[in-house]
């Protein structure tokens, strides 16, 4: 009896052990409740929602830190940011004095931290080993989101308020040009040769594709209304893009300029997470407090998640290549 008690203990242990492993290594989905100022857990394999953390105060956008060690969140009203452990939750520290951190990007060679602050109209430049702050820039009105250049050289943001993107040179820290796009351009992504712009015009049907060096226009894609965030599907050719107005998603084939299918997806379709095995697209549905999950099989919905009110930035760490 003695020896069969330990033995149903160390079973139960290595169980316990096993189960912890495999949920760890599925991880947790994280969703940012903008108007709620808490972050949703919710478990990727049950679909439920593990837990509601308290972040700062209206948190819209969140970027893993380059050695994926650390998931940020950055609230804007707040002027902080906020570390979790990516793959179990779990929060690791707090730093503060990032004023409006609305969007936020690393460097591809992990030497600079940008944010833009949207409601100050301005770009700020950090160091990225110590997000100590190295320059301020004025930018016209409402930066909102950025990309940078493969060669770390330059990064573009889109000029919410002015119709407008702007590229700045990151060596002589300094903006190099600023270019008529279109209507409220949000979302911003580069192609993968980095030679030209995709970005989403909220206020249009259509996603912008410009020659960033140049600020040549290249084509307007004609998507639906309220063209808005994006997320690569992984083969370096497909882009996902949401159509917030039009509630729907399509998939713009970036090597021919032109939309492959468009899906439909409720509720205010804003930011996505695709998974690695490229089998689910979840998409925060900001108008309805919930996540939708679609089956990319069949381009359905195959089940919705209540979070928080107004979410928005959406992140999971076993997800499709960025690219």
């Amino acid at each position: 009896m003695f020896k069969l008690k330990y033995l149903y203990k160390f079973v139960w242990i290595l169980a316990g052990l096993f189960g912890g492993a495999a949920w760890a290594q599925q991880g947790v989905a994280f969703v940012l409740n903008s108007n709620d100022d808490t972050v949703s857990l919710i478990d990727t394999r049950t679909y439920k929602e593990i837990s509601r953390k308290r972040v700062g105060r209206e948190p819209h956008h969140l970027m893993i830190t380059p050695d994926r060690k650390s998931l940020i969140v950055a609230s804007v009203q707040s002027h902080d940011l906020i570390f979790f452990d990516p793959v179990t939750g779990e929060p690791q520290k707090r730093i503060d004095k990032i004023i409006d951190p609305y969007q936020l990007g690393f460097s591809p060679d992990s030497k600079w931290f940008v944010t833009a602050a949207l409601a100050l109209d301005r770009v700020d430049i950090y160091t990225a080993a110590d997000y100590k702050l190295v320059k301020r820039l004025p930018a016209p009105r409402g930066p909102s989101h950025l990309i940078f250049s493969a060669d770390n050289r330059h990064v573009i943001f889109t000029l919410q308020h002015t119709n407008a993107v702007m590229v700045v040179d990151m060596i002589a820290q300094a903006v190099k040009g600023t270019y008529s796009i279109g209507k409220t351009p949000a979302g911003i992504w580069m192609s993968p040769d980095d030679k030209h712009i995709f970005v989403g015009l909220l206020g249009e049907d259509n996603v912008a594709v410009m020659d960033w060096r140049s600020g040549q226009m290249v084509k307007k894609i004609v998507t639906a209304p309220g063209a808005h965030n994006f997320m690569p599907m992984g083969d370096k050719r497909r882009l996902l893009v949401t159509n917030r107005v039009a509630n729907s998603v399509s998939i713009i084939d970036m090597h021919t300029l032109s939309v492959l299918e468009t899906f439909k997806v409720p509720g205010g379709p804003d930011d996505m997470e695709i998974t690695a095995d490229g089998k689910e697209l979840w998409v925060t549905s900001r108008w309805i407090n919930k996540v939708t999950v679609i089956d990319m099989e069949t381009r359905k919905v195959k089940t919705q998640i209540p979070v928080g009110r107004s979410p928005h930035g959406i992140y999971f760490h076993h997800h499709a290549p960025r690219q």
